[in-house]
């Protein structure tokens, strides 16, 4: 390490900064023992103290030789009670603003780049179309790259897009839906490979199931995928359990990323303990695989230098942090990534929707009335107590879930904006914008339903079996 930062420490997360001071405090060792020239020791002193004080800047707390900061997502609102901060990993999102995570913090705190109006008139200038309302109404929020994936793009090099599901139950709720859409879109218009990665294996591991259970979730999430239209031709579905044991270029790469990922550092990323089982330990290896093109040798005919662009939800975010890190040190280009915010649970955006309640959210199995069941019930209202309040002062938009879903799932913008001025100014009242949703939403599920009926067996089967696509490289 030199003997000065090579770049702002304010910039690096708490896990980097912990790295840093263990990497130095080794250096001083290493000069200690080797009876280096005294001003050489001094200086190497200095950097590791303030490193130290950098960490504890960071942190609040001193550092511990072999205990990393659990690297979740703590981003304060203003206000100093823990129960007013936002937590989020990939397994739990928590807030108490009705409004939902704070994600100008959390692309602060996890050192991501915002999707600014630039980025955006660069991808339609690239596509020649209208950019997809997830991009305009800022679903889609933050990147890592994707300014290096539009080089590409430009100047004809390849690149291709992964992103995955991890099929924890049989049924599949509308934001689950939320990557998939986006990502049949940037197929479309980029007109590239995509690889879909079913970790039944994480689910195994982490679930009270069986393996076989995990599986069979698996097989029917595919369905549920499939009938978001995507084209067979230029798509590679694949569940871990099976792929796993028939790719040996899948295999080498997770076995490269194993050795180049410290115990500690895995703790300190995704707060495992000393209880957790091996598996869960060496899992983060396996969702890091599909983001090198040797995992996919038939598809990309052993290229190992084409990139990748992940769509994901901001929780799975660390994942590829940790991918990013050893992707240099072990020959292969970083993953890009798009990040999205997380879909609201029908009784307030304060966490991410959960299938193990089934008034969480809408599931794709739901019927039409049962759609106009949960809506009328359980979505939480930005409106006021009373009609004669509301027409006064009109209702929240902010926290309203039946504008939140719209944002997601309404594509017409002028409707949009023309039903949240209606709200805001309390002339429509929350009964009637709920309504609305209903609407939207019936349709939505009925049309999804029809399309996976027609998925056989036979054409998951097709998806899932690794095979050349109608690419060439």
């Amino acid at each position: 390490m030199a003997d000065s930062p090579d770049c702002d420490l304010k910039s690096l997360s708490p896990l980097q900064l912990f790295e840093r001071v263990t990497e130095q405090g080794e250096k001083v060792r290493a000069l200690k023992a080797g009876k280096a020239p005294k001003d050489e020791i001094d200086a190497a002193v200095r950097m590791l103290l303030s490193l130290k004080l950098s960490y504890k800047t960071a942190t609040g707390q001193d550092y511990q030789a072999g205990l990393p900061p659990k690297d979740l997502v703590l981003i304060n609102n203003g206000t100093t009670k823990e129960e007013d901060e936002d937590l989020v990993d990939p397994w739990n999102v928590q807030t108490s603003n009705a409004k939902g995570v704070d994600y100008d913090k959390l692309i602060v705190r996890f050192g991501s780049s915002k999707i600014d109006t630039d980025l955006i008139n660069r991808i339609e200038r690239a596509i020649g179309q209208k950019p997809h309302h997830f991009l305009r109404r800022g679903i889609f929020f933050s990147h890592r790259d994707m300014d290096q994936v539009l080089d590409a793009y430009e100047n004809k090099k390849p690149f291709y897009l992964y992103t995955g599901r991890g099929p924890s139950s049989q049924a599949m709720h509308v934001g689950h839906l939320i990557p998939f859409m986006f990502t049949k879109w940037l197929q479309e218009v980029f007109d590239v490979p995509l690889v879909i990665q079913l970790t039944d294996d994480e689910k195994y591991l982490w679930k009270d199931m069986t393996i076989e259970k995990a599986h069979e979730y698996a097989r029917e999430n595919a369905k549920d995928i499939i009938a978001c239209g995507f084209d067979v031709n230029k798509t590679f579905i694949f569940s871990d359990l099976e792929y796993l044991g028939t790719s040996a270029g899948f295999y080498k790469n997770i076995v490269k990323v194993q050795k180049h990922v410290t115990f500690n550092q895995v703790k300190g990323i995704f707060g495992f303990t000393d209880s957790d089982c091996i598996g869960k330990i060496s899992f983060p290896a396996i969702q890091a695989a599909p983001s090198f093109s040797s995992s996919f040798p038939q598809i990309f005919n052993g290229k190992e230098n084409i990139q990748c662009l992940i769509p994901c939800a901001i929780d799975q975010d660390p994942y590829f942090r940790m991918t990013r890190d050893v992707a240099p040190r072990i020959g292969q280009p970083k993953p890009a990534l798009l990040h999205s915010v997380f879909f609201p649970a029908l009784q307030g955006a304060q966490t991410k929707m959960s299938a193990s309640d089934p008034n969480s959210s809408i599931f794709l199995t739901d019927t039409a009335k049962q759609i106009k069941t949960k809506i009328n019930k359980h979505a939480f209202s930005g409106g006021r107590d009373t009609i004669e309040e509301h027409r006064k002062y009109g209702g929240n938009c902010d926290v309203d879930v039946s504008i939140m879903y719209l944002t997601f799932f309404l594509e017409d913008d002028d409707r949009l904006e023309q039903l949240k001025q209606a709200y805001t100014s309390g002339e429509l009242l929350t009964g009637e914008l709920k309504k609305v949703l209903i609407e939207t939403m019936q349709p939505l599920v009925a049309a999804h339903q029809e399309r996976r009926k027609q998925v056989t067996d036979e054409i998951v089967k097709q998806f899932m079996t690794p095979r050349k696509l109608a690419f060439e490289f």
